[in-house]
C-alpha cells in the first residue's frame, strides 16, 4: 500500500500566508487537510481591523475557501485551536463560531496569547477530514 505524500492547498479567495512567511494556507496529508492559522484578514488586504466578531467571521469565510479548496468543508472540522488576546473576548467569538461548526462541533483548544501579528484579536486553525 502506497503512502500518499503531502500536497498544498492554495486559493485566492483567501489571504496569502502572511507577510510573505514561509508556510502554506492548508496541507493534504492522506484523509486529513490541515489548515494554517487564519487570521481576520480579507484576502487582498494588508491590514486587520474591526471587532472581534468581524475578525471572526471573515476567519470563517477564509477557512472555507481553503477547505472548499482542499475538497472538504465545515462539516468534516475535526479540531480547531483558536488563539485570543483576551479571554474576555471568549463569548463575543464564540458566538459566531457557533454559527459555522454546526450541530456536531469540531473538538477545540482556546487558548490566550499575548499578541498575534498586526495586531489580530484572533486565529484559528483548524484540521478536516476529507
Amino acid at each position: 500500500m502506497a503512502v500518499e505524500a503531502k500536497s498544498v492547498v492554495r486559493t485566492e479567495s483567501a489571504p496569502a500566508p502572511f507577510q510573505g512567511a514561509p508556510y502554506s494556507q492548508a496541507i493534504r496529508a492522506g484523509e486529513f487537510v490541515f489548515v494554517s492559522g487564519q487570521l481576520g484578514l480579507k484576502p487582498d488586504d494588508s491590514e486587520i481591523t474591526g471587532s472581534i466578531e468581524e475578525q471572526t467571521e471573515q476567519i470563517f469565510q477564509n477557512l472555507r475557501a481553503i477547505l472548499e479548496a482542499a475538497g472538504t468543508g465545515f462539516d468534516r472540522l475535526v479540531k480547531t485551536t483558536v488563539f485570543l488576546t483576551d479571554l474576555g473576548d471568549f463569548a463575543r467569538m464564540n458566538e459566531v463560531y457557533a454559527q459555522h461548526v454546526g450541530a456536531a462541533p469540531p473538538a477545540r483548544s482556546t487558548v490566550e496569547v499575548a499578541a498575534l501579528p498586526s495586531g489580530a484579536k484572533v486565529e484559528i486553525d483548524a484540521i478536516a477530514t476529507l
